[in-house]
Formats: C-alpha cells, sequence, structure tokens
C-alpha cells in the first residue's frame, strides 16, 4: 500500500465553544476565519442531527428543523447538518494563533470558548482515507473524512492575501 504523506506537520488549534453553535453563529464565525491569511484546511466537528428520527413516538418521520441548512462561506455553500462544538484549524505558520484569538475574543461575546493547540486532523492517511479515495489520495482532504458520510469534504477557497503588515507572530495566545 502506497501512503501519501503530508510533507509537514502543520500547526492545528482546535476552537471548544462552551455550547453548540447554530448554523448561523458557525456561518459567522466562519466567515471572520477565512479573511486571516495562512488558515489551510477547517474542520467543523459536533452533533449530526439525523434526516430521520430515529427513536420514540416518532421513529422513522423526516426531522424537519431549521438547523439542517444552507451556509455561505465566502463564496462557496454548503449544507450543515450538525450543531458545531469545535472547529478545527490547521494552519501554515503557528504566528496567526493570535490573529485568530483577537477573532474569537471578539466574536464569543454571549458564551465562552476555549482555544488549544495539538494534533486534532489525522497527518497520514488512514484506513477509511485510503478506502475511501485510494493510495494516491489529495494531501489536502488527509485526515478529514468523515467514515459514515455519503459526501466528500466541501473545499472552501479562501481569498488570496497579499502581505498583511497587521499580522505579526504571536505565540502566546493558547489555553490548556
Amino acid at each position: 500500500m502506497s501512503q501519501t504523506v503530508i510533507s509537514s506537520h502543520y500547526p492545528q488549534i482546535r476552537i471548544c465553544s462552551i455550547r453548540m453553535m447554530k448554523p448561523e453563529t458557525c456561518e459567522g464565525l466562519l466567515n471572520k476565519l477565512v479573511e486571516i491569511p495562512g488558515i489551510r484546511r477547517i474542520l467543523l466537528h459536533g452533533q449530526n442531527i439525523p434526516k430521520v428520527i430515529p427513536y420514540g413516538p416518532a421513529r422513522g418521520i423526516e426531522n424537519v428543523t431549521d438547523i439542517k441548512r444552507r451556509i455561505t462561506v465566502g463564496s462557496t455553500s454548503c449544507d450543515i447538518r450538525m450543531l458545531v462544538g469545535d472547529i478545527i484549524l490547521e494552519l501554515e505558520d503557528d504566528c496567526i494563533i493570535g490573529v485568530i484569538k483577537r477573532v474569537c475574543d471578539d466574536f464569543f461575546v454571549k458564551f465562552g470558548f476555549v482555544m488549544q493547540e495539538g494534533t486534532f486532523i489525522k497527518p497520514t492517511p488512514t484506513m477509511v482515507d485510503y478506502a475511501r479515495y485510494g493510495p494516491k489520495a489529495d494531501p489536502d482532504i488527509i485526515g478529514m473524512t468523515d467514515p459514515r458520510s455519503k459526501e466528500g469534504p466541501v473545499m472552501i477557497k479562501s481569498r488570496e492575501h497579499g502581505n498583511n503588515p497587521e499580522i505579526r507572530c504571536e505565540n502566546d495566545a493558547l489555553e490548556g
């Protein structure tokens, strides 16, 4: 089995919201994050909202809710079918962590959040990645496969930014 390996390990941070975010809240935060240059990938993690009610007296009936809806991030529209609890970011460089922290501080005024650094997206292909995409998988989707999903990940292209003078290296913005 030939493996696709991401050439270098990129820093990753996880923004953990104290409350689960509805689609409109998540959309607002994502639109602020995609404006920041240097974010390679964003992964949303949260509680799935099932298409059909799985148990109880309404079992088998279509789950009609306003939580499952279409959001627009940048110029890309996609369906969201979950309450988002964590947003995982893979960064080009850890110098933008302070900028991300300031954006989150300004955004999370009604409820709190915690920002952590670690490895949250696997840097090498998993068995699910190999089974779904084969030995020559695109490195941009490695570690982002949901084994239960019948759809692939949504790729949002960030806007190209020139040198931004207000972004400087700030490495002391993490908790936990």
